[in-house]
């Protein structure tokens, strides 16, 4: 089991996570459906992108049907498709409490 944070950019897991929100994740952990993840998304026309927090909906295929809380906003399966299981890095566990 190995844990890490995650830092929250943009708004597309609004109003679930916000921007400059820190997560704890698991690692290596099982997906579970419904949940948010750490997910690594495949580049795009600008080349490589960060690794991002979105619910991972459904299995598909082989893959994670992938999606954001706030629609309309980030990149998720509705853009991309599917991911393949190995870009789903780590559950996100809880949320620690923001600084004042």
């Amino acid at each position: 089991m190995q844990l890490g944070i995650a830092v929250v950019r943009g708004r597309s897991m609004l109003p679930t996570y916000r921007d400059g929100d820190r997560l704890i994740v698991l690692y290596d952990g099982r997906v579970v459906p419904g949940r948010a993840h750490l997910v690594q998304l495949p580049p795009g026309p600008d080349g490589p992108r960060p690794m991002a927090v979105k619910r991972v909906t459904r299995r598909d295929g082989d893959g994670w049907w992938i999606e954001c809380d706030n629609p309309g906003e980030g990149v998720d399966s509705w853009t991309v498709d599917a991911l393949p299981a190995e870009a789903v890095r780590a559950r996100v566990l809880t949320r620690l409490p923001r600084l004042p």
